[in-house]
């Protein structure tokens, strides 16, 4: 009987310089002819190494996020979805992963079904950055943080006061942003400051070299430690428990 050879995962070594040459190509030849003919430099400057990266981050996770689990699933497709898009380019430009709780599945955004809190990675020509949260949550996930925040102001301003949470992001992101206070709250809550957020995102640019370097790695995990915090309690008024082992 023949014995099966076991094949050792990629070990991630960093993006070589053909991953940004391949996405500032495909940004001028974005068009299926052109992708076709270079699939297989998608796949191996681009696709490979951010799946070993995803597995490596993941055990990582292991150890002080359990319940936030990279696979297969936390690779973005390359291709965009443009039934309902006036740009009909079919391919992103960019190259992106999420490392998602496990109980909510890897869908983010107003179409999730469950609208986890988790951690991002994204990279382009000049645009490189990490990031974490919740992104444009559905509104019954929405609703229910907003009313942990009313409930307990001084808890969430907790988290955006911590020093290492402070001096390595500043705050949340202020995209999608109501310019009033949403109904059902008085215009002078003392939380006025978070209730009008229809995102929960925090991030923050890293050099586009340091792709280049396995170190990305541990650049990845120490972002991902400073921004955990918020995402628990994100996951935790969502009915998403926290985990001390896989």
């Amino acid at each position: 009987m023949a014995v099966k050879k076991l094949v050792e995962p990629e070990r991630f070594e960093g993006f070589g310089p053909g991953a940004l040459r391949f996405l500032r190509s495909l940004t001028r030849n974005n068009r299926k002819e052109w992708f076709e003919a270079h699939r297989a430099d998608y796949e191996r400057e681009i696709k490979r190494p951010l799946l070993a990266l995803i597995e490596e981050v993941d055990v990582r996770l292991a150890s002080f996020a359990p319940e936030i689990v990279g696979t297969k699933k936390s690779l973005f497709r390359i291709h965009r979805d443009v039934r309902f898009s006036k740009d009909k380019r079919p391919y992103k430009t960019h190259a992106a992963c999420w490392f998602y709780h496990r109980d909510a599945g890897r869908s983010v955004g107003e179409n999730a079904a469950h609208g986890g809190a988790g951690f991002y990675f994204h990279f382009a020509p000049g645009e490189v950055f990490t990031g974490g949260g919740v992104w444009m949550p559905p509104r019954p996930a929405l609703l229910r943080i907003r009313d942990a925040i009313a409930e307990a102001p001084e808890v969430f301003a907790d988290f955006m006061k911590a020093p290492a949470f402070k001096r390595r992001f500043g705050g949340l992101e202020r995209e999608h942003m109501l310019q009033r206070m949403p109904r059902g709250f008085a215009p002078d809550h003392p939380a006025g400051e978070w209730l009008r957020f229809q995102s929960f995102t925090v991030g923050r640019a890293l050099d586009e070299a340091e792709i280049g370097s396995r170190r990305l790695i541990d650049v990845l995990v120490k972002d991902y430690t400073v921004m955990l915090p918020l995402v628990r309690w994100i996951n935790g008024v969502s009915g998403l428990p926290e985990s001390t082992s896989r």
